[in-house]
């Protein structure tokens, strides 16, 4: 049974990697947002079995949050966002899709080497998802780096996040749960805060296009 359980949480922790890959390919905003939503609908499934597995029942807690909050509400809260500033489509790129794709590859590489020296170290089952964690961080600064508009920005924090949950499950089954519980609402806060700011950014220069507004420092 364990064995089944530590495939299903691999299984998890890599289509959770491979969401992270793909949103370096789109240029919609809205598939971008939907790829979180189910990023963090496999986030949610395998709090859930490691909860399950090591009979933590605090994890459970997680697991519900993370679909109410990421699954659920932020996503909605994003779309929302989006109609009300009339930006549907990422018209422009920092780096190409080719470019993005191969520097995600790059990140994935470079993550499971300098994690490898850590996994022998290790002793929970999650062990083979420190590499992904480090790879979803990496890819989402990637992300956050590469995209103009603030809401895509907001996107690539998100699925960070999610990496930095992915390595508490991997690492230590969980962070204590009043921890967990500021995380994910300081989260939550950040995205209704950048939700405001971009709603009056958008009111004031008829653009959310992080490029443009830092050029008005010049």
């Amino acid at each position: 049974m364990d064995d089944v359980i530590n495939n299903l949480i691999d299984v998890c922790a890599v289509f959770m990697l491979l969401l992270s890959v793909f949103t370096m390919a789109t240029t919609r905003m809205k598939p971008l947002v939907m790829m979180f939503s189910a990023q963090s609908l496999f986030l949610a499934i395998m709090a859930a079995l490691v909860a399950w597995s090591s009979d933590s029942p605090h994890i459970y807690i997680m697991a519900v949050l993370t679909i109410v909050l990421k699954v659920i509400v932020m996503p909605w809260m994003l779309l929302y966002i989006m109609r009300k500033i009339n930006v549907e489509k990422e018209v422009q790129l920092s780096l190409g899709i080719p470019g993005s794709l191969l520097a995600a590859g790059a990140l994935v590489l470079i993550s499971y080497y300098v994690t490898e020296p850590l996994l022998g170290s290790l002793e929970t089952m999650e062990r083979n998802c420190l590499a992904l964690s480090v790879s979803m961080i990496l890819i989402g600064l990637l992300l956050m780096c590469t995209r103009k508009k603030a809401i895509t920005e907001t996107v690539g924090l998100l699925m960070t996040e999610n990496g930095l949950f992915l390595g508490a499950l991997a690492i230590s089954h969980g962070m204590p749960l009043i921890v967990e519980l500021a995380a994910f609402f300081d989260v939550m806060v950040a995205v209704i805060i950048i939700g405001i700011f971009a709603n009056r950014i958008n009111r004031s220069f008829n653009s959310v296009d992080t490029t443009f507004l830092r050029r008005l420092k010049e």
